[in-house]
């Protein structure tokens, strides 16, 4: 099953979508930018990750895809705990060129819908290195998280030590979003 947004479909990796990813994953600027140790990475690493994707985890990654310019990331809920019903979200958004286009607060309207009104979801976290500021805003601003938190000295980059931004969402605070915005009103 695909997840339909307004702009962007979460669809399963495919294998197709491996070299792409792997470009990513080695690219330097992106991961600055992404919580998380990285190294770099083989394409072996890349399809020993992919074959350990399984829809029967509760560690669930999409691709980003859109009619016109195909595959542009990847988004993921993560650390699913059905008993609590929370999970936890990151994206990343991989060709530079297609950032403030509203790709990425579609695809977090489009995981906020689907963890909240498919899954039944009652909250959402995720963490934002610090001096990522369009990704703040992106959640806070356009899509209805809060930040809930700073954890100090959490990530260190270029020999400097950066805050973790805590944030989340619950389901009341998405459902009033969706209620003032109107977000899906005009959804196909």
């Amino acid at each position: 099953m695909n997840i339909k947004g307004k702009k962007v479909v979460l669809r399963a990796i495919e294998k197709e979508d491996l070299p792409l990813l792997h470009k990513w994953s080695n690219d330097p600027e992106i991961n600055y930018m992404l919580g998380g140790w990285h190294f770099p990475s083989s394409m072996q690493d890349q399809e020993k990750w992919f074959s350990s994707i399984s829809l029967n985890s509760n560690n669930q990654r999409f691709a980003i895809d859109t009619p016109d310019l195909g595959l542009i990331g990847m988004a993921n809920l993560v650390d699913i705990n059905w008993k609590d019903r929370n999970g936890f979200h990151g994206m990343l958004l991989g060709d530079k060129n297609i950032r403030g286009k509203g790709y990425g607060i579609d695809t977090v309207m489009t995981i906020n819908r689907y963890a909240f009104e498919e899954l039944g979801l009652m909250r959402m976290d995720t963490t934002i290195i610090a001096y990522n500021e369009p990704s703040i805003g992106v959640y806070t601003k356009k899509c209805g998280w809060v930040v809930e938190g700073i954890k100090k000295n959490r990530y260190f980059r270029k020999n400097q030590w950066w805050d973790e931004v805590v944030a989340g969402i619950t389901r009341e605070d998405y459902f009033n979003l969706i209620g003032e915005n109107k977000y899906w009103e005009n959804d196909k």
